[in-house]
């Protein structure tokens, strides 16, 4: 494979922009390439889940398992930089204090967390962890929910306008238009995670997608589409319905 190839570079530009994973000094970053990374908005969901799973897996031989779910949960915090939860709390903080357009968007890009920012990622957090707990095929839930939640929100960027101009927004999207060919790549890792999965598993494709029609319906009333912000919450509260989809009696069983 040539390291150099274009494609590499938009991979690198992605994995830069969302994780502290170092990346190559040869790699060329700049706005086109980061605006043409969205397509590996899930290849990094991968990597992370990934990465996750392997500190629960290891982690739990030693430790009670409520202490490897912790671990595995602050492992994806730090990879990220809480970049994610970060989205959600602005969100909390905007919608839940803004009446207005233009006062919900002032509100997300503070870089102070208000009250609703704090409930609301302290919560989140919280039904995570308990879910977490109660999953039965856990390491391929974990990787397989870092990638759907993630697809979920690049369908926003796909669907949806971006509605806060570039220099007045603290949390930037990865890109405020994508393809149909560069949506069909983000699909590709999707693909490869329910094959770890029972069929039954696909059934979470419906509540994933209710959140994310929801979220996209609710932003588009108050705003007239999504932000940076919008797009992290909408990967959080899609990663939260999918933990929660596999806590079910019929899930549990599978």
């Amino acid at each position: 494979m040539n390291l150099r190839h274009r494609e590499v570079h938009l991979f690198f530009n992605a994995l830069s922009f969302f994780t502290r994973i170092p990346t190559p000094d040869w790699v060329e970053y700049s706005a086109e390439n980061l605006n043409r990374a969205s397509r590996y908005f899930t290849w990094v969901g991968l990597l992370i889940g990934l990465v996750a799973a392997a500190v629960y897996a290891v982690s739990s031989y030693a430790l009670p398992g409520e202490l490897a779910i912790l671990l595995s949960m602050f492992s994806t915090i730090w990879l990220t930089g809480g970049f994610h939860e970060d989205g959600l709390a602005d969100v909390c903080d905007g919608f839940g204090g803004g009446w207005q357009k233009e006062q919900i968007l002032h509100i997300m890009k503070d870089s102070r967390v208000g009250t609703y920012g704090v409930l609301g990622v302290v919560l989140a957090l919280m039904f995570k962890f308990v879910s977490l707990s109660h999953i039965s095929v856990l390491l391929p839930v974990i990787v397989l929910a870092h990638v759907l939640s993630r697809f979920a929100a690049l369908t926003l960027i796909y669907a949806d306008d971006y509605v806060q101009e570039d220099q007045l927004s603290k949390a930037k999207p990865l890109a405020q238009a994508m393809t149909g060919h560069e949506l069909a790549i983000a699909t590709l890792p999707l693909a490869f995670c329910f094959l770890f999965l029972a069929p039954a598993a696909l059934i979470v494709l419906a509540p994933v997608w209710l959140m994310r029609s929801w979220l996209s319906r609710f932003f588009k009333r108050w705003i007239g589409g999504y932000t940076g912000d919008c797009l992290g919450a909408t990967q959080q509260l899609c990663e939260l319905v999918i933990y929660l989809f596999f806590c079910l009696p019929f899930m549990t069983m599978a």
